[in-house]
This record gives C-alpha cells, structure tokens and sequence, in this order.
C-alpha cells in the first residue's frame, strides 16, 4: 500500500460547492485521523476511512481528534489554512500518515492526505503533529 501526499480531488470540487467551509466562526468540524503503511491514500481519497487506521491507543482513538484554532488568510495571492499543533499523549503507536477530513459533512469528506515520509512512533508516549509555517511558502493547506 501507499500514501501519498496531496489535497484530495474531491475537496477541489467540494469547496467550489460551499460543501467546506474554514471560517473560524462556524461550526464546523476538522479532524486528523492517523495511519500506518498498511493504509493506501492519495489524491484519490475521498473521505475518512477505517481502514489502514492506526488502533486505539492512549489519547488517540479511532476518528482521530479534532484540529483547534483553525487559521485562514491570504498570503500575497494564495490563500492558506492552518490548525494549532495537535498530540496524542499516553500512546504507543507507529503511524505512516493523516488525513485531515470535514466530519461536519454526513461523508466525512477528505481535504487532505498527508505522508510523514516514513514510519513515525511513539511508545508509551506522546505522538504530536506539528504543522508547517502559516506561509503560502509552507502553510499545510494552500490554494494558488
């Protein structure tokens, strides 16, 4: 199996359909969930799946969590999102990759994949997902 980083396709046409919206002020939901190398996710991905999901364990549990303090802004011309860094303590894991995904959409819909570049762990520890720079250089979610 693989992951390969991407925003996924059917987000594209999701936000141009106002199914997506990142506004601080509403309420909906983004959530990562994580995965191990069994999992195969790509652009292709059009929601959250259980499949390939890393199993419960401490804080982390299936679905993932929800991401806070939810950023957007337009930097020179493209428009970017960012989320608060965001741990899972007391696990023991080894995860591949995340989706991050709309769980206020009744399918749970895909915005992004990510791929750590190989197999991050953490044993009776703490397992943090720390994003990029909110920079239309580095920012995690970026629309040119």
């Amino acid at each position: 199996m693989a992951i390969t980083q991407a925003v996924c396709n059917s987000f594209k046409t999701e936000l141009l359909g106002a199914v997506h919206d990142f506004d601080s002020g509403n309420a909906q939901v983004f959530k990562l969930a994580l995965y191990t190398s069994a999992a195969n996710l790509s652009a292709g991905t059009t929601a959250y799946t259980v499949t390939g999901e890393v199993p419960n364990t401490g804080q982390y549990v299936a679905t993932g969590s929800a991401l806070q303090s939810k950023q957007v802004s337009l930097d020179t011309a493209t428009a970017i999102v960012t989320f608060a860094d965001l741990s899972f303590t007391g696990v023991t894991l080894t995860a591949r990759g995340a989706v991050i995904y709309n769980s206020s959409t009744s399918t749970n819909a895909a915005v992004c994949v990510l791929d750590f570049g190989a197999d991050k762990t953490a044993t009776s520890g703490t397992f943090t997902i720390q994003f990029p720079a909110f920079t239309a250089a580095a920012a995690i979610l970026r629309i040119a």
